[in-house]
């Protein structure tokens, strides 16, 4: 029998569980080599960078979800659109944040050696409607 990878969906849940629990040893796993995020300010972290946070210990979350999701597939790439919640606690040099937000999420997927990967995310505010 052989191992069936995640669908880009499938996988989105397993990135937000590891997300929510801080589990470096996943996000390593789920995420592309050459991943990059930009921020809701326009910030932009590689996979380096995104997953130094809660190596750090900087950031604790005590909810991360994903909802209203929709995935659209093209043979070796994949977008979702969704939104993302999460609260919790982020603290560095610089002072401590409290984390209480929603943001409208695009997660770029791409196959590679056969297996889906998270190769980028785009986070922007929901500020109210349009």
């Amino acid at each position: 029998m052989s191992h069936q990878t995640p669908k880009p969906n499938e996988l989105a849940d397993e990135w937000a569980a590891a997300e929510l629990g801080g589990d470096t040893a996943s996000l390593k796993g789920i995420m592309a080599d050459d991943f990059v995020a930009v921020g809701p300010r326009g910030f932009v972290l590689t996979k380096e960078q995104w997953i130094s946070r809660h190596e750090a210990g900087n950031l604790k979350y005590g909810s991360f979800g994903l909802d209203e999701a929709e995935v659209r597939i093209y043979e070796d790439a994949a977008i979702m659109v969704c939104r993302q919640t999460a609260a919790g606690v982020y603290e560095d040099e610089n002072g401590r944040y409290d984390i209480d937000e929603s943001f409208r999420a695009t997660l770029i997927f791409v196959k590679q050696d056969g297996s889906w990967r998270l190769a980028g995310l785009q986070l922007s505010p929901i500020l109210g409607r349009p």
